[in-house]
């Protein structure tokens, strides 16, 4: 069932390093995890400075703490890293269909199962990477600028947002398998992160969500147990399966062509 599923990791992983994926997605976590901290330091200061150089306006601010510079990192990584995340699975499998290399792939003693199995791992493999970089430049900047936070609840706090864009990417992935068009593939992406956004707005459901992860992941960088934990985990795990799983079952009735 699981033919030829090392075989195809290997690949998947060696062309995600080979066009850059792993480069361009490291390196924009990377800036997000630096920018996050710094930002939450100085932007009061820029602010105020404006402020003063104006006449007649007056600029009231804070001065920024910890706290500050973890809601910039839930912002930044969570809130601008959805894009990557949904931009990220779009040519997985549909552009492999559209170029008809994956009949060709599928002729080799390859399953259907390790073919997406493979390309779903590396795909968590390097949003995994990217994070962790980001995680890695807060952390740093975040003790250099302010007060160094357990490592155990930072890294927990990044796992959740991590879980929350593997979500994300999932129906991205599952768009992939649906459609021979990437662009359709980000279009289901983003219109599975609407209707979540949605939800998650919404009282006694949001907590469950992806964004209802990132607001575990605040609290739990700061050293809190957030209400329900396990149970949003397990919510927004089975939401990855059942993206997943819909991949598997509409991937495996298609009728693959070699292109001409």
């Amino acid at each position: 069932m699981m033919d030829g599923f090392t075989v195809m990791l290997r690949k998947e992983l060696l062309e995600a390093w080979r066009s850059q994926r792993f480069l361009v997605v490291g390196v924009v976590f990377l800036i997000l995890g630096v920018i996050s901290p710094v930002g939450a330091k100085y932007l009061p200061e820029l602010l105020k400075a404006l402020g003063t150089s104006q006449q007649g306006v007056q600029v009231i601010v804070t001065t920024p703490t910890v706290n500050d510079a973890i809601a910039q990192f839930l912002k930044n990584v969570a809130g601008t890293g959805v894009f990557v995340a949904l931009l990220l699975p779009m040519g997985a499998v549909a552009r492999e269909k559209e170029q008809g290399t994956a009949s060709f792939v599928l002729t080799k003693p390859v399953s259907r199962q390790s073919f997406l199995a493979a390309k779903a791992l590396a795909l968590g493999v390097v949003l995994t990477v990217g994070v962790a970089l980001a995680t890695i430049a807060a952390y740093f900047y975040t003790a250099l600028l302010f007060n160094p936070i357990p490592v155990g609840d930072f890294l927990g706090c990044a796992a959740l947002i991590l879980l929350s864009l593997l979500v994300f990417a999932s129906f991205t992935f599952l768009g992939s398998a649906l459609t021979q068009a990437p662009l359709a593939a980000v279009g289901i992406g983003a219109a599975a992160w609407v209707v979540l956004s949605l939800l998650g707005i919404l009282p006694n459901v949001g907590e469950y969500t992806p964004a209802g992860l990132v607001t575990a992941a605040g609290e739990v960088a700061l050293g809190k147990t957030p209400d329900h934990l396990a149970l949003t985990v397990l919510v927004n795990l089975g939401l990855i399966a059942v993206a997943l799983g819909a991949s598997w079952l509409s991937f495996s009735r298609q009728e693959l062509y070699a292109r001409a």
